[in-house]
C-alpha cells in the first residue's frame, strides 16, 4: 500500500508541476500581504511580526488546500483516467494519500517566500525548534481546509469548484484574524471569530511559535469543523460515485 501511495504522490505532483499557477497563486498571495500589511505596520516589532508571519504561512496554505485541492479534484473528475482508476482494487486510499501529500507539499512551497521576506524585511524571530513546532502546526491547521477541498471538488464541476472555493476561502481567512488583527474588527466578527476553523488552526501556530495558549473554544471548534468536513468530503464522494458508477 505505501508503494501505492508515494506512486500516486509522484504521479500528482508532477501533475500538478507541469500546471504551476496553482502554486504560483498560493506563494503570491500571502507575500504580497505581507509586503503590504506586515512589513510597514508591524515589521519592527518581533513578537507582531511573528505572529503575522504564521497568519500569512497559514493563509497561503490554506489557498493550496482549499481553493488548490477542490479545483485539482474537480478537475480529475473529468478526465477518463479518473473512471479507470476507481476500477482498479487498491481502493479510494491511495489517491486520496497521494493528494492529501501533495497538497501539503504544495503548501509548504507556498509559505517560503512569507518566510523569506519575514527573515530579511523585518523584526521576527524565532528559534529552529519553534519553526519546526510551526511547520507542524501549519500542516494540521490545514487539515480542515484538505477536507472541505476534497468535498467541494467531489461535489461540483471544475468551473463552480473554482467560484465555490474562493468564496469560502476569503471570508474563513478574514473570520479568523489571518488578514486583520481581531482587535480593530467589529464586535459580530469577535464574537463569530473562535467558531471558524481558521481560527482555531492560527491559535494552534501562535501555541508553537510563540507560546500563547490557545483558545479551548476555537480548539473545540476547530475539532468539530475536522469532523464535520470529513463527513461531507465522504458524503460528496460516495455521491458521485453512485451518480457515475452504479
Amino acid at each position: 500500500m505505501s508503494d501505492l501511495i508515494l506512486i500516486h504522490t509522484r504521479y500528482q505532483f508532477l501533475e500538478q508541476l507541469r500546471v504551476p499557477i496553482a502554486l504560483v497563486a498560493s506563494a503570491f498571495f500571502p507575500a504580497a500581504a505581507m509586503l503590504a500589511f506586515v512589513v510597514p505596520f508591524t515589521g519592527a516589532d518581533p513578537m507582531s511580526a511573528t505572529s503575522a508571519t504564521a497568519g500569512m504561512m497559514l493563509f497561503g496554505a490554506m489557498s493550496a488546500a482549499l481553493i488548490g485541492l477542490s479545483i485539482s479534484v474537480a478537475h480529475d473528475r473529468e478526465q477518463p483516467w479518473d473512471p479507470y482508476l476507481r476500477t482498479l482494487p487498491a481502493g479510494p486510499l491511495p489517491r486520496f494519500a497521494g493528494r492529501i501529500l501533495t497538497t501539503m507539499a504544495g503548501m509548504l512551497l507556498s509559505v517560503v517566500p512569507v518566510l523569506l521576506i519575514s527573515a530579511f524585511l523585518t523584526a521576527a524571530a524565532i528559534s529552529p525548534l519553534r519553526l519546526a513546532l510551526g511547520i507542524g502546526a501549519l500542516l494540521v491547521g490545514s487539515v480542515p481546509f484538505m477536507l472541505m477541498g476534497l468535498f467541494i471538488g467531489y461535489a461540483v464541476s471544475p468551473k463552480a469548484a473554482i467560484a465555490v472555493s474562493q468564496v469560502a476561502y476569503f471570508p474563513i481567512a478574514a473570520l479568523g484574524g489571518l488578514l486583520v488583527p481581531l482587535e480593530v474588527m467589529p464586535g459580530f466578527v469577535q464574537s463569530l471569530a473562535p467558531f471558524v476553523p481558521s481560527r482555531g488552526a492560527i491559535e494552534l501556530m501562535w501555541a508553537a511559535v510563540a507560546g500563547r495558549t490557545p483558545s479551548p473554544v476555537s480548539l473545540a471548534a476547530f475539532a468539530v469543523w475536522i469532523i464535520l468536513a470529513a463527513a461531507a468530503a465522504t458524503w460528496a464522494y460516495r455521491r458521485d460515485e453512485g451518480r457515475r458508477f452504479s
